[in-house]
């Protein structure tokens, strides 16, 4: 899942301290009921350690059945690589299914990746969610997309 829509930059402030705006909450709400109608019951949500994506996380948690703390990871900053992102989610295969919340253009890497396309375009928009089955954690990733669930679909 992509972070909900932050506030701009401000002049002198800080990217990792964003925060988002009151419109991508609820935009945010509206896509992550759309995903509890569709059985998205995460056993662990990852995100970035940025706030707007913390902040997403832990709406998250709150409108999907989670029961367990949203965890920070360095795996998922906009810097990193589908790999880092890939050793993260193996170092924690005994999970059923997880909920990754980060950042652009990493997440489109990441789904062409985890896909074996890495040369796949993906416009992911802010609040989308994408489901991907992955069949195993070999060392190479090998996944199917399931959906892609952009926030236009979500307005009702």
């Amino acid at each position: 899942m992509r972070h909900g829509v932050a506030e701009k930059l401000r002049p002198g402030g800080s990217d990792a301290e964003r925060v988002l705006t009151p419109k991508g909450r609820e935009k945010l709400r509206r896509v992550l009921r759309l995903a509890r109608a569709a059985a998205v019951r995460p056993s662990i949500i990852l995100t970035s350690p940025l706030v707007r994506a913390v902040q997403t996380a832990e709406v998250a948690a709150a409108i999907l059945p989670h029961r367990r703390e949203v965890v920070r990871t360095n795996a998922l900053l906009p810097t990193a690589s589908p790999e880092e992102v890939w050793q993260e989610l193996r170092s924690r295969k005994k999970e059923q299914e997880l909920l990754l919340v980060g950042h652009e253009p990493l997440l489109s890497q990441l789904i062409g990746y985890l896909l074996g396309a890495p040369g796949l375009r993906v416009e992911l928009k802010k609040a989308g969610l994408v489901r991907i089955q992955i069949e195993g954690f070999t060392p190479a990733p090998s996944g199917t997309l399931q959906w892609l669930l952009a926030p236009k679909l979500a307005r009702v």
